[in-house]
């Protein structure tokens, strides 16, 4: 897959530790392993995307294989609709999902994320992949680069997916149900309020072939508890009332609830 210049958008070639374009913009490639293509002019802040302590809770619980059934519906999809590398994963996080992705369908990976620290541990743990810190508004990868792109609870942007895609190429979305974790919502909130909720949702460009439910039950204990809710929106709309309900809670037994929306590129 063929990395674009996120300043004029010519290809990137390396050269020794850097990749460099035609224009001479040069990006270094970090002792880790990953690539920062992501210019100052387009951070929103100084430190976008999830937080070191987010991605360590994250990892932690994702290690912990309490999440393994959606890793599995992935895996599981790819070999039903015989998808093919290489691999883009938007929003990839520390890397947990892609890379079983990619290693059972003997794909090549790129994953991508807007957080350093994402990526940067994704880098230190998994080698067999090329790691990204970049914004998904404009993709670095050329056009046609992918043949199979996922986007798991996090964003989706039609045109610029498609962009990338190659023809008859791939889209796996995990959205978030109206029950996820309900476990946890009802601890931390003092009410529970349901909006109506796209889990499958119409995108120009795109085929839907399947919605496939994922749903499943587990148990957390301990600093389990506290890493499930570190790696979630909820995080940041809670009330220190919530938050302290949460801290006292040693065991939570919750339903994972979402959906796998499989569309091919038109």
């Amino acid at each position: 897959m063929n990395l674009i210049c996120p300043i004029c958008e010519k290809t990137l070639c390396r050269q020794d530790r850097s990749l460099v374009c035609p224009e001479n913009h040069s990006f270094d490639i970090a002792r880790q392993g990953y690539v920062n293509l992501l210019p100052v002019q387009r951070r929103h802040s100084a430190h976008p995307g999830d937080t070191r302590e987010q991605v360590l809770s994250r990892r932690e619980f994702l290690e912990g294989g309490f999440y393994a059934p959606i890793a599995d519906a992935l895996i599981s999809a790819a070999e039903q609709y015989e998808a093919s590398g290489p691999v883009l994963d938007v929003g990839c996080g520390e890397g947990y999902y892609c890379t079983r992705l990619a290693r059972a369908i003997n794909a090549e990976l790129v994953g991508l994320d807007i957080s350093k620290d994402a990526v940067r541990y994704a880098a230190g743990k998994y080698k067999d992949a090329r790691w990204l810190c970049a914004t998904a508004a404009r993709i670095p990868v050329e056009d046609g680069a992918a043949g199979l792109l996922t986007s798991l609870f996090a964003i989706t942007l039609p045109e610029e997916f498609h962009r990338v895609l190659r023809e008859n190429g791939l889209f796996f979305q995990v959205l978030a149900a109206q029950d996820h974790l309900l476990g946890l919502k009802k601890i931390i909130y003092d009410e529970l309020l349901f909006r109506d909720k796209v889990t499958a949702p119409e995108l120009p460009g795109f085929a839907l072939l399947e919605s496939i439910p994922i749903r499943f039950s587990f148990t957390l204990e301990g600093k389990q508890v506290q890493n499930l809710f570190a790696m979630t929106p909820h995080l940041f709309r809670v009330s220190k009332a919530g938050a302290d309900r949460l801290r006292e809670t040693q065991t939570l037994t919750d339903t994972a609830s979402c959906v796998l929306n499989v569309f091919r590129r038109t």
